[in-house]
């Protein structure tokens, strides 16, 4: 039975390719719940949260700036070698505009997950008082990827040295309520 008792999975996870919209586009999330209802409210932020990120990242952004209007990506422009004017000029405005393009999903995380808290508190059939869930999610758009992490669960990024080596780069900090940081951390890598 999934009463969240010790040892039962009350877990619950997402992947969802094309997110808003966009080829190049996928969001990844993992909900571990806790508490008596924990498996309803991971289930619960499994199948809501993502929609919510994606209206909001629409609202607030629209079109992603690494996107053409029919939702191509663009192509680079970017040149290693800023020794031209023109190119360093472009650099410049294409680093301002990937800056914020992350503060602008930055925001709309943020705003997803207190909606998403809210929602749960108006919840009946949930007890969001004694019950919870921690949340692991992820965009990866085109080259970059943007995390979202509340509570105490981790994101971990496998990538291979020279050697071929497998190394794990930790990519959230755990968030726990003694944490003097307990609130959504995001990251950006790119």
């Amino acid at each position: 039975t999934r009463q969240g008792k010790k040892g039962t999975n009350q877990d619950a996870m997402v992947a969802w390719e094309n997110f808003n919209g966009r080829s190049d586009t996928v969001f990844c999330g993992v909900f571990d719940g806790h508490g008596p209802h924990g498996h309803l409210v991971a289930r619960k932020v499994r199948d809501t949260l993502p929609l919510k990120l994606c209206d909001l990242i629409y609202c607030d952004y629209g079109e992603s700036p690494t996107s053409n209007s029919d939702g191509s990506v663009l192509e680079e422009s970017l040149s290693p070698y800023p020794d031209a004017e023109d190119k360093s000029s472009t650099f410049t405005a294409q680093k301002e505009e990937h800056l914020e393009f992350f503060d602008s999903m930055k925001e709309s995380f943020r705003k997803a997950f207190r909606v998403m808290d809210k929602e749960l508190k108006l919840h009946r059939n949930i007890d969001s008082i004694c019950s919870g869930t921690t949340a692991v999610t992820l965009i990866k758009q085109g080259q970059d990827l943007i995390v979202g992490n509340l509570g105490d669960s981790r994101a971990v990024l496998g990538t291979r040295d020279q050697n071929g080596h497998l190394v794990a780069h930790q990519l959230t900090v755990d968030l726990k309520p003694d944490h003097p940081s307990k609130y959504l951390s995001l990251s950006s890598l790119n």
